[in-house]
């Protein structure tokens, strides 16, 4: 028996699960009350655990959240989440103005099993129409991302964000090597 053979052989089937798993979360996030309250969660979580997240929360003109991405990979690698676009209310607070989720596929050197929350920080007019105008919103196409690292989280504020668009991971459990978010689409869910 060859290399590849022997690789594809017991490669497959992890692909099948990790394929029967993230079809079958879409079943699972159906529920909107349940995903409404894990967004509204992620969003106490993520400001009373990143200050800067807070700080800009203040001029954000909204934000996509993403409370629970999983993603799993075997050289072949897979990720995925549901989430919803939050709009900021005049006066303060927000509400929820759709339902969107977040996919990802990519093929090379990764290992692992990981969740995550996510949250992207709608800072423009500009930005928020992106989300809600494509039929699909591919990271790193159209307006500026800056992810938030530990190092530029010490030195933001609203007066230095200038960016369209803050990514914030948070809540990180697993490892997980060699997937990245750029690439990710995201997509808006039917009513």
């Amino acid at each position: 028996m060859n290399y590849m053979h022997l690789l594809s052989s017991r490669l497959f089937p992890l692909v099948l699960l990790i394929g029967v798993t993230v079809g079958s979360l879409p079943a699972a996030a159906q529920d909107r009350t349940a995903l409404d309250n894990d967004v509204h969660a992620a969003i106490a979580l993520l400001l009373e655990t990143t200050p800067a997240a807070k700080r800009l929360a203040e001029t954000a003109k909204g934000a996509l959240v993403f409370p629970n991405i999983v993603k799993a990979g075997f050289m072949v690698g897979v990720q995925y989440g549901n989430g919803a676009l939050v709009r900021a209310k005049q006066g303060g607070g927000y509400y929820i103005a759709g339902y969107y989720n977040i996919t990802s596929a990519s093929y090379g050197l990764q290992l692992g099993i990981q969740t995550f929350g996510y949250v992207l920080a709608l800072m423009t007019d500009a930005a928020i129409e992106t989300v809600e105008t494509s039929q699909g919103w591919e990271l790193g196409v159209g307006p500026s991302i800056v992810v938030v690292d530990a190092g530029l989280a010490k030195t933001l504020t609203t007066k230095t964000a200038k960016s369209d668009v803050y990514a914030f991971t948070f809540g990180q459990k697993g490892l997980m090597a060699g997937l990245g978010l750029q690439g990710s689409k995201i997509t808006r869910l039917s009513k």
